[in-house]
């Protein structure tokens, strides 16, 4: 089992901090942004009192504190190694002509540069960050960055999983009669195979049941419906994680969500876990063609 982090994010202004944090959420850090330098020891204290195996850390701290407030971060980082704290530190960056151009297009102010340029900000900052940015384990210039790719490298850089463990698919049984799943990326229809229900030892079982399965695969179609939706979740699902997704639900219908689409569902998933996948599933109608009995 891989450790927890304690990351500590610093950089200029509009280089992408606050996107990293969300990412980083959504890696399941504990994330706090615009954090005091000298407040960073006491957290680290409290932080290594807990069970700091359970959960990783990110803080952000900049200049939005003050400069002078800032200057204090080496001396902070200092006593973070005094103390026995593992920490890595981030250092964000861009091209000056690149942040300017942010700044222009949130038509925000420099915390620099409240009455002056933005370049006049940014030369400033630059000034305060040289120590910080000589102290990073980590250094990511986003300039023409994509968001897809500071996805890819902040999880390349941190994340303790492979993306496709981090990377959820959902799959989801339903019945058309009962109405079709609003949240579902992929959807796919089985009506066509033929039905267990007109078989009346089987019409009161489910797609779990072996019998009901074994009837679901004589139909010579099944098999070749299942070929080809895993090609295509083989060749698709790698694509949405280049392009940063991070869940795809998966919704396969059949008349009443009991036999065909329970049985289909279960397939896909099984073959999903033994391509890596984190997978979960649900019968969303099962128990109410149950009760109907």
């Amino acid at each position: 089992m891989q450790k927890s982090r304690f990351l500590i994010i610093t950089g200029m202004s509009g280089a992408g901090k606050s996107s990293v944090i969300k990412i980083l959420e959504d890696m399941d850090f504990f994330c706090i942004d615009n954090i005091p330098p000298l407040l960073i020891t006491k957290f680290a204290e409290l932080y290594m009192q807990m069970d700091a195996g359970s959960k990783s850390v990110a803080l952000v701290v900049d200049i939005r504190v003050g400069g002078k407030a800032f200057e204090q971060i080496t001396r902070v980082l200092a006593e973070l190694k005094k103390q026995g704290t593992d920490y890595d530190l981030l250092f964000l960056d861009s091209s000056d002509e690149k942040l300017v151009q942010r700044y222009k297009e949130t038509r925000r102010k420099h915390p620099l540069a409240s009455e002056d340029r933005i370049s006049i900000g940014l030369q400033k900052e630059r000034e305060l960050l040289e120590k910080a940015r000589n102290s990073a384990t980590y250094f990511l210039d986003t300039t023409g960055m994509t968001a897809a790719e500071l996805k890819k490298n902040i999880h390349d850089m941190f994340s303790k999983d492979s993306p496709k463990a981090t990377f959820d698919v959902t799959l989801l049984s339903f019945g058309f009669k009962y109405g079709v799943p609003t949240d579902a990326d992929m959807m796919f229809d089985v009506r066509f195979l033929d039905n267990p229900f007109y078989v009346e030892n089987l019409r009161y079982k489910s797609g779990n049941d072996r019998a009901v399965a074994e009837y679901v695969m004589k139909d010579t179609r099944t098999q070749t419906f299942l070929g080809k939706v895993e090609d295509m979740l083989v060749f698709l699902l790698p694509e949405f994680i280049k392009e940063g997704k991070l869940q795809l639900i998966v919704a396969v219908g059949c008349t009443g969500g009991m036999h065909r689409s329970v049985f289909i569902t279960n397939r896909i998933a099984e073959f999903l876990m033994s391509k890596g996948y984190k997978v979960s599933k649900e019968h969303r109608d099962i128990a109410k063609n149950k009760n109907n009995r």
